[in-house]
C-alpha cells in the first residue's frame, strides 16, 4: 500500500466526529488551535441527506429494517451492527453486538437525544456500595460543564429536585400525549415518579436554530437542526473559526509515536483511494467511540509500547460496559376505539421514569430508569400483530381490518435502561487472525452479564407488569426462549463505555482525570472509553461534558507550555 507522509503539522488531530470529537474540536478551535478532524465514514449533511419528510411508500420495504439499516431505511446511520468489509469477532460461546456508524457526526445523527446528567452517587459508586470504581472527579467538578453543554445544544425538561437526577438548564418540555398521561396516572397510584423527559430537542428558537416543528422523525436526523447532532450544532461553529479541517473516509490505522514516546500524528487509510496517509500533530485526541479508540491504541504497537499505546497498566480494552436493557409491551383496552387525532410532539418520549428506589434494599445494586412509548404516531410494530390474535381473535378481509384499527394505538411500551457494574469478563482485544478490508486487525469481544444485571432486568420487567396491570391492561410477554429475564445482549443498547478508563493510579487506569494518557502526555481520549462506570443515564450528555472539561485542560496546558 502506498504511504503518503504529509509535511504540515497541526496543533491537534482528532479521530472521530461525534459527540466527543465534535465537542473537542469546537473547544480547541475556539481556543485558537489548528485542528484536523478525521472521520472514518462518509460526509453527511442533514439539510440535504436527511429523509425526514419521505413517506414509507417511497422507500424499499416501506422503510422496514434490513441488515444495512437495522432500525429501518430512514434511520440516519451509515452502518450498524454489521458493516461490510469491517468484521469483528467474539470469543467462542459468547455474544456481543458492536454498532458502528460510518458517517460525519457518527451516532449523534440517529440517537434518541435522551440527555440525562449523571448524579453525585454516579461519580462515587464504590464509596456508596463497595462495587466497581470511583471516578477521579465529582459531580461538582463536572456540573459547570453540564451547564455549558445544555446551554449550547438546548435540552428540554423540568426542575424536579430529585435525588441523584440533577436538574439542568432546561427549555419548556412538550405536553404529554394521551397514553403518557395514562402511564403517569398509573405511576402516581404506585408512588413511582413519572416526570417530563430531558431530551436535546429545542422547543424554542435557539442560537439561530428553529424550534422543533413536531414532525416526530428525529431518528432520521433533522434537516432544520432542531435537535442536537454534531454536524448541525458542534461542527459549524468550529468551522466558522477558520481553524478546523475535516477529512471524511479516513479509516485510522494507528497512532504514530517518536523515540521519546510522544504521539506525533495518525496513520489512516483513505477509503476512496486506498492509500495510507500519515498526518502530523502536536497533540492527538481519540474520540472514535470507546471500542474503536481502544482498537487504535492496541494496534499502535512499537518497541517502546509492545502491548499497545498507553497500555502499561494492561487495562486498554478492559472493563467494557453497556447499559442493562429489558423491555415489555402492554395491551391497554381503554386506548381502543379512540378517534383519529394528531399526537403532536418530538420524536421521542415526553415523560420518563427516573430511578426512585435508592434507599430501598434490593436484590441487585444500583438502578435503572424507564423509557416509555406508544400511541399512533408510527405504524404498529410487527410484534403487536404477532400477538393480535390474543386480543381480537381471527377474521378475514374487511372484518379483520376493522379489528386491527381497534387495536392501533392501544399498546404501550416500556424499556428499562440500567447501570452495569464493570467486571473482568467483559473486555475487547485484538483478534490475532482477522483483519478488515483495509488490512487493520479487528477486535475480538468477550462478554458475560453478571447476576447484578440479570436480577436488575428481572426487576424492570416486574415493574412494567405492575404499571400495565394498574392501567387495566395486559402485558405482552417476551418469548419463552428469552433467557435471563429478557436482558438484552451486550452492545445491543449501543452505550458501550469504559475501555480506556480514567483514574488516580497509572497502574490500574489508562487516563488521568483530564482524559490524558498516563504514558503519553500529548495523547488524550475524550469519548466514552474514559468512563469509570456506566450509570443508568444515557451517556452522550456526559461524554460531551467530559470532552469539554478535557479540551479546556488541553488548551490551558498548551498556554502554560506544558504540552
Amino acid at each position: 500500500m502506498q504511504v503518503i507522509r504529509q509535511p504540515n503539522v497541526y496543533d491537534a488531530v482528532i479521530v472521530g466526529s461525534g459527540a466527543a470529537g465534535g465537542m473537542t474540536a469546537l473547544v480547541l478551535c475556539r481556543a485558537g488551535a489548528k485542528v484536523l478532524l478525521l472521520e472514518a465514514g462518509a460526509n453527511f449533511d442533514t439539510a440535504k441527506d436527511s429523509k425526514m419528510f419521505m413517506w414509507p411508500y417511497e422507500a424499499p420495504l416501506r422503510g422496514g429494517p434490513t441488515p444495512k439499516h437495522p432500525f429501518g431505511y430512514f434511520d440516519a446511520s451509515y452502518g450498524g451492527w454489521t458493516v461490510e468489509g469491517e468484521p469483528y469477532t467474539t470469543a467462542p460461546g459468547e455474544e456481543f453486538l458492536w454498532w458502528r456508524s460510518r458517517m460525519l457526526g457518527g451516532r449523534t445523527n440517529h440517537w434518541g437525544r435522551i440527555s440525562l446528567r449523571m448524579g453525585p452517587y454516579d461519580f462515587k459508586p464504590r464509596s456508596r456500595d463497595g462495587l466497581g470504581f470511583d471516578w477521579p472527579m465529582t459531580y461538582d467538578d463536572l456540573a459547570p460543564y453540564y451547564d455549558k453543554v445544555e446551554s449550547l445544544i438546548g435540552v428540554f425538561g423540568t426542575k424536579e429536585n430529585m435525588e441523584n437526577a440533577p436538574d439542568g438548564v432546561f427549555m419548556p418540555p412538550p405536553k404529554p400525549r394521551c397514553y403518557e398521561l395514562m402511564i403517569k396516572q398509573a405511576c402516581d397510584k404506585l408512588a413511582i415518579p413519572c416526570i417530563p423527559s430531558r431530551l436535546s430537542i429545542i422547543t424554542k428558537d435557539h442560537n439561530g436554530r428553529a424550534a422543533c416543528h413536531y414532525c416526530g422523525q428525529c431518528g432520521r436526523s433533522c434537516a432544520t437542526a432542531s435537535n442536537f447532532s454534531s454536524p448541525t450544532v458542534l461542527l459549524p461553529p468550529a468551522k466558522a473559526t477558520g481553524n478546523l479541517e475535516i477529512r471524511t473516509d479516513a479509516m485510522c490505522r494507528e497512532v504514530l509515536t517518536n523515540t521519546e514516546g510522544l504521539a506525533t500524528g495518525v496513520s489512516y487509510v483513505d477509503r476512496l483511494t486506498r492509500k495510507e496517509i500519515q498526518v502530523r500533530a502536536k497533540i492527538v485526541v481519540l474520540c472514535a467511540s470507546a471500542c474503536e479508540s481502544a482498537r487504535l491504541l492496541l494496534n499502535s504497537k512499537s518497541s517502546r509500547f509492545p502491548n499497545g499505546l498507553a497500555n502499561s497498566s494492561g487495562t486498554v480494552g478492559k472493563y467494557l460496559m453497556d447499559t442493562v436493557g429489558a423491555s415489555m409491551s402492554g395491551f391497554i383496552p381503554k386506548l381502543m376505539d379512540l378517534p383519529p387525532h394528531n399526537e403532536d410532539g418530538v420524536g421521542g418520549m415526553h415523560l420518563y421514569v427516573p430511578w426512585w428506589n435508592y434507599q430501598k434494599k434490593m436484590d441487585f445494586p444500583r438502578g435503572y430508569h424507564i423509557e416509555i412509548g406508544g400511541g399512533r404516531r408510527d405504524p404498529p410494530g410487527t410484534g403487536i400483530f404477532r400477538n393480535a390474535h390474543r386480543f381480537i381473535g381471527g377474521g378475514y378481509g374487511a372484518e379483520l381490518k376493522k379489528k386491527y384499527r381497534k387495536l392501533y394505538g392501544a399498546f404501550v411500551e416500556f424499556a428499562g435502561r440500567g447501570e452495569m457494574i464493570p467486571n473482568d469478563n467483559c473486555w475487547c482485544e485484538i483478534d490475532p487472525n482477522v483483519v478488515d478490508q483495509w488490512g487493520i486487525p479487528v477486535l475480538r469481544f468477550h462478554w458475560k452479564w453478571a447476576d447484578h444485571e440479570i436480577l436488575q432486568a428481572k426487576h424492570m420487567r416486574e415493574t412494567f407488569r405492575e404499571i400495565i396491570h394498574t392501567m387495566g391492561g395486559q402485558p405482552v410477554e417476551a418469548p419463552a426462549s428469552l433467557k435471563d429475564y429478557g436482558i438484552r445482549k451486550g452492545g445491543e443498547i449501543i452505550h458501550e463505555v469504559g475501555t480506556t478508563r480514567m483514574g488516580d493510579d497509572p497502574t490500574t487506569s489508562v487516563l488521568n482525570q483530564h482524559c490524558q494518557a498516563w504514558d503519553v502526555k500529548n495523547l488524550f481520549v475524550t469519548d466514552g472509553g474514559c468512563f469509570v462506570s456506566n450509570a443508568d443515564k444515557n451517556p452522550t450528555l456526559s461524554i460531551m461534558a467530559v470532552a469539554w472539561w478535557a479540551a479546556e485542560y488541553i488548551a490551558d496546558q498548551v498556554k502554560k507550555g506544558s504540552l
